[in-house]
Parts: C-alpha cells; sequence; structure tokens
C-alpha cells in the first residue's frame, strides 16, 4: 500500500439485527487480514444504536460465528480494550456531548416536524418529481420560535446544518475523490428523538475517539460518505483513510438474496461448509492475488494482503464454487483426523455413534468416504452401513443376471473361504475371493457386487475389500451369513424374508 502502515487500527462493527451475512464477513476478514499483516490492532465494536431492530441473542452468534472463521480481535466487548466500552448503546454519553458541540458551535439544529409532516413532505415532493429531502423548515426559525417549541415541549431530533453552498470531497483509496454539490445534501439527523444517534453520527465519533486509521466497508456505505466528510470537517478532525469494497452479488448479478441459497456465515455452517474454505473463497471476492491460485493458508494471504488488490468491480458469490472448494478441502487440505472429527457430530446427531465411541473406527470409516464429500452431513449417508446393519434387496443380490439360488451358492462359498483366512487384509481379501470366483465359474466382478450389497446393502460403496478390512471379520462374516441365509431357497409359492 502506498498510504502510511504505522500503528493501523481498523474495526468491524456488525449490527446485532441479524446474522453475519457473507458480505460482512468479507469485510470482517479484509480489516483481519490488514491489521494481520501491518501488526495492527482489530476492533470489534457492536453498533446496537438501532433498538428496534435488535435481534436478541445476535451478539452471541455473530462472535461464535467470527471465532469459528478463526479470527480473533484486539479490543471487543468480550476482552476489553483502553476504547471501552465497545457496544454504542453504552457510549451515548459521548454522543450527546459531540452533537451539543455541533449545535453550539452551529452546525447544527433541532428540528420538530413530526412524522406526519416528513411522510407529507416526501409525498409531495414525489408526486412533482422533485427530489426527496428535508426542506429545512426549522433550520429557518427564530430563537424566539425555537423557545417556545422547548418550552411546549414539543419532541425533536438533531440535524446537521449541511453548507448551503460550495463542494464537499470525500476520498476513497480504490475509487479515487468524490466531489459533492452541497446543494444537493439533504440536512441529516445526527440525534434522533429517542436519544440515540444514527449509524453515521455514531460511526463517526467511535471511529475518532478509538483512533481508527483505515475503514474497509461494503460499497453501500458510500450513499454517506458525503456526511461522513462533512462531520469531519464540522469537528475539525483528520478522517481515517476510507476503502469500500466491492459490493457481492449472486451469480445472476442481482443483489445477493435467499432466492441464491444460503447467504448467511451461520447457514453455510450448519450445511457444512468448513470455515477454512469459506475464509478462504471470501478472501478471494473482490480481491486478487495470482491469476493461476486458489487455495491460499491463513498465513498466506496474511502475507499477501493490501488495499491495493482489493476491486472496485461487483463480486460474484458462486455456491457452487464455494462448494467445490470445500470439497477440496475435505478431500486433500486437511488431515483425516480433522475431517473425521468434523464429521462426527453428523455422526451421532444421526444415532450412527454414541459420545461415548472411540474415535479410530471412525477415522476408519471416513478415510474410505473423504474423497466424496462435499458437505460435511454428507458422511451419513455415505457410511451408514458401516454403523448399522444394512436392508437386504433381493434384486440387487440378482444384478448382472445371477439367479438367487447362485448367489446364495456365491455368499456361502465365500463365507466358507473367508472364515477360514488366516489374514484379513485387503490382498489376502481380493486373492481369496478371486479364487472363490474362479472356483464357482464367476467373472469376479458377479461375485464381488453380489459380496457387495451382502455386506453394505448397496450397489455403490468404497471399495469393496477396503470396506471388508474397515468392517472387520466378526462384523463382515455376520453380514454375509445374514445374506445366506436371505437368499436361501424356499417352498414354492413362497419369497424370500
Amino acid at each position: 500500500m502506498s498510504e502510511t502502515t504505522q500503528n493501523i487500527r481498523v474495526r468491524f462493527p456488525p449490527s446485532p439485527t441479524g446474522f453475519l451475512h457473507v458480505g460482512n464477513v468479507r469485510t470482517a476478514i479484509f480489516n483481519w487480514l490488514l491489521a494481520r499483516r501491518h501488526g495492527g490492532a482489530f476492533i470489534l465494536r457492536i453498533e446496537d444504536t438501532d433498538r428496534a431492530r435488535l435481534v436478541p441473542g445476535s451478539v452471541e452468534v455473530m462472535l461464535d460465528t467470527l471465532r469459528w472463521m478463526g479470527m480473533d480481535w484486539d479490543e471487543g466487548p468480550d476482552v476489553g480494550g483502553p476504547y471501552r466500552p465497545y457496544y454504542q448503546s453504552e457510549r451515548l454519553a459521548a454522543y450527546v456531548r459531540y452533537a451539543k458541540q455541533l449545535l453550539e458551535s452551529g452546525w447544527a439544529y433541532r428540528c420538530y416536524c413530526t412524522p406526519e409532516r416528513l411522510a407529507e413532505l416526501r409525498t409531495q415532493q414525489q408526486r412533482e418529481k422533485r427530489p426527496t429531502g428535508y426542506d429545512r423548515r426549522c433550520r429557518k426559525l427564530s430563537p424566539e420560535e425555537r423557545a417556545e417549541l422547548e418550552v411546549s415541549g414539543v419532541p425533536s431530533v438533531v440535524r446537521f446544518a449541511v453548507p448551503l453552498d460550495g463542494t464537499t470531497t470525500a476520498t476513497d483509496l480504490l475509487r479515487g475523490s468524490s466531489i459533492y454539490q452541497n446543494s444537493t445534501l439533504d440536512d441529516f439527523v445526527i440525534m434522533k428523538s429517542d436519544g440515540y444517534p444514527p449509524y453515521h453520527f455514531a460511526v463517526v465519533i467511535d471511529d475518532h475517539l478509538m483512533k481508527i486509521t483505515h475503514v474497509i466497508r461494503g460499497e453501500e456505505y458510500i450513499s454517506s460518505f458525503a456526511r461522513d466528510s462533512l462531520l469531519h470537517e464540522a469537528f475539525g478532525w483528520a478522517p481515517p483513510l476510507y476503502a469500500h469494497g466491492a459490493r457481492v452479488l449472486g451469480p445472476d448479478r442481482a443483489k445477493l438474496s435467499k432466492r441464491h441459497g444460503s447467504v448467511s456465515a451461520l447457514e453455510l455452517r450448519e450445511r457444512g461448509i468448513v470455515p477454512e474454505a469459506l475464509f478462504n473463497y471470501l478472501s478471494l471476492l473482490g480481491a486478487s492475488y495470482s491469476a493461476d491460485h486458489e487455495f491460499y493458508s491463513r498465513e498466506e494471504l496474511v502475507s499477501l494482503f493490501d488495499i491495493a488488490r482489493m476491486s472496485p468491480s461487483p463480486a460474484i458469490f458462486d455456491q457452487t464454487k464455494l462448494e467445490w472448494m470445500n470439497a477440496q478441502y475435505i478431500n486433500h487440505r486437511l488431515s483425516l483426523e480433522d475431517v473425521a472429527r468434523r464429521c462426527r457430530p453428523y455422526l451421532e446427531e444421526a444415532g450412527l455413534v454414541q459420545p461415548e465411541d472411540g474415535g479410530e473406527y471412525i477415522e476408519q470409516v471416513v478415510s474410505l468416504v473423504k474423497d466424496r464429500i462435499k458437505l460435511l452431513p454428507e458422511v451419513v449417508e455415505l457410511t451408514e452401513f458401516f454403523f448399522r446393519e444394512p436392508t437386504l434387496d433381493a434384486a440387487q443380490l440378482l444384478s448382472r443376471n445371477l439367479t438367487l439360488d447362485a448367489a446364495h451358492a456365491a455368499l456361502r462359498t465365500a463365507h466358507g473361504r473367508l472364515a477360514n483366512l488366516a489374514e484379513w487384509a485387503e490382498p489376502d481379501l481380493e486373492r481369496e475371493m478371486r479364487e472363490a470366483g474362479a472356483e464357482l465359474g464367476l467373472r469376479p466382478g458377479v461375485l464381488f457386487m453380489a459380496l457387495r450389497v451382502a455386506v453394505t446393502g448397496s450397489t455403490i460403496s468404497p471399495g469393496l475389500f477396503e470396506t471388508m478390512r474397515v468392517l472387520g471379520r466378526e462384523r463382515t462374516l455376520a453380514r454375509i451369513e445374514r445374506a445366506v441365509e436371505f437368499s436361501a431357497p424356499t417352498p414354492a409359492g413362497s419369497t424370500p424374508a
């Protein structure tokens, strides 16, 4: 980066009005990477001034989501810090103090207009096809009129007095400078009638008091960029360096929404996305590192990240690409022990594994299906027969034109040979079954399919002899014996049990 990197302090300020959208998480990642690359501070601040939209418990879920993503913070509501408190609702005294300063300096004024009048004004402006915005009626009140309204107890808000002429300049590290004509800007509210500040007022004060040096945020905040600059000018403060990241869109280039699938990190977690894959994928969403490289460790991303690598062009969130990347992590980039540990909760939830069961067998099972898992919950369907007796289907035993009588004879012969096998190892199992097929006059594939159905209850499974090895001698022989009984000849007119 060309800008200063000394004593970098960045913040991620989620609003507890729901769960973290993937766009929010991407913003958190960019800020975290910037801080970690330069040995700076990553601050977590909860912006809870919109009291009507608060969702109980969402703060805890957001913090847990960030921890699951492997992100830590140097200051925040749960770890403290030199600029506490880190909940905006606990910082009201500061907002009142600075609003009073603007009132006294002439940069702000009280507005007594009712919501009904403002709604009527907006409707009239729309009807007349004029730009909507406050008409500054209360800005023109005389001191006597203000005093009378105050005495009568009429509720009020505090509005910022935007200069009536001239321009305001706001500079973005990605997009350059934007010049706004002050005459086109609205006198925006800085303190609501309930005593709470709107986002754009509180954030400027908190960023100043917490010594924030860089602000990486989403493109949607460009609409308040002029307000930020005006507030900094009114207070005489140097603004932090801003970078507005690319919008995150769906594959149809429309605003990302539920119709594009899971869009919250919590939903993705529940679907079986691993955090390493999500972190890697979102780090590339709106930033570029190498044209021929897609997988990066966290350490590599920290060493490579630079605001200059970010792009202002829209970024496409593709669930299919994320799931592919997730499969690559599960199949190749995470250890077997790690994948088995992450699969275990799904196996327990399905009743296939008990909490007290050891992990060695689970690892052996997962080792056979790991390369076929795209999302963690898929492990249940892929491995159920390893933990639970499969259902036998006569039609599957009769595959490849093998009669039930022939299947019965083949399975009985296979059982006898396997029961006398000295070593329960894959080469020995395969050799013995090939010899059994030759003895029976069956092609290996025909016998192997009958055995696969007997052992797993399906014509599709991991390698037959790998499966038999992991199931073990006792369980494998018991299942083949069961299939022998299932396929035994029955009296005329009856069907197999």
